[in-house]
């Protein structure tokens, strides 16, 4: 079972994917690509995480690199999915990158993904 902190990285990586490949190729990544790339990064950890969790994840990242796009213009959509890419190393400090985590615990939270 994963803990709520690597839901959340989850969460912000799923986010930043789409986001990212949205103003790469122009169209959304689906709830079931998402779900896949969720399973296949996990499995790199040797972790796993149910697939209607999964779908969860997908979905709420859906939502918020929408919510991202929709109200930002195309020059700060790409600025925000390119530091949201950045901020996927750990090294990496941005505060927008921490706002945006901030925000996925909000998803997880209110979308009743606990501690």
């Amino acid at each position: 079972m994963l803990d709520f902190d690597t839901r959340k990285a989850l969460l912000f990586a799923l986010a930043a994917e789409r986001l990212s490949a949205y103003y790469e190729h122009g169209k959304w990544m689906t709830d079931a690509q998402g779900a896949t790339l969720a399973a296949q990064w996990l499995s790199r950890s040797r972790l796993q995480l149910a697939l209607s969790e999964r779908r969860l994840l997908s979905e709420l990242s859906h939502q918020l690199a929408r919510q991202l796009a929709e109200t930002l213009s195309r020059s700060a959509g790409l600025y925000a999915a390119h530091e949201m890419m950045e901020a996927l190393d750990p090294n990496y400090q941005s505060a927008f990158a921490q706002d945006m985590l901030d925000e996925c615990e909000r998803l997880l939270r209110e979308n009743g993904v606990q501690d």
